[in-house]
């Protein structure tokens, strides 16, 4: 089949795919996104989490013919003309980036988050990131992203 979305604001189309590739596997391996990340196949870690038309999902879990029409923001699509996006450069600035293969599904969980909630409390975070998985750290400096964001993003 084609598949023809909005990918980051942009028309794309991706030929020749199956009906029940992943999402995530269209993006990094045929459209050459490889922003998200390919952690457990499983929907458990949140490394591949993108928003289709608006929802964050795990893009592992969806399958492509799902994606037809759809409007698909992954954590490239955050930055702006301008450059990175303020939840991007606080993970950065605050260390929160160990290995990155988490960061991806952190920094779209936390643009989602920071978009609902502008000042969130350390118990909001701690539940909108509930979701995703780090192997590599004690999670502090990500809290700390998150705050750090969320203090620049306030109006």
């Amino acid at each position: 089949m084609r598949l023809s979305c909005v990918v980051n604001g942009e028309e794309r189309e991706a030929e020749n795919v199956w009906e029940g590739e992943s999402l995530l596997y269209v993006l990094r391996e045929r459209l050459g996104l490889p922003g998200s990340k390919n952690a457990c196949l499983q929907g458990e870690c949140g490394s591949c989490s993108v928003y289709m038309d608006g929802v964050i999902v795990c893009s592992c879990l969806v399958l492509a013919g799902q994606a037809e029409g759809r409007e698909i923001v992954t954590v490239e699509g955050l930055a702006g003309e301008g450059g990175l996006h303020p939840v991007q450069e606080a993970f950065l600035e605050t260390g929160g980036v160990q290995c990155g293969f988490c960061t991806p599904g952190f920094v779209v969980a936390t643009h989602d988050l920071l978009s609902r909630n502008p000042g969130p409390s350390d118990a909001e975070i701690r539940e909108a990131l509930a979701g995703n998985l780090c192997r590599c750290t004690g999670y502090e400096k990500i809290l700390d992203a998150v705050r750090l964001a969320a203090r620049r993003m306030s109006p």
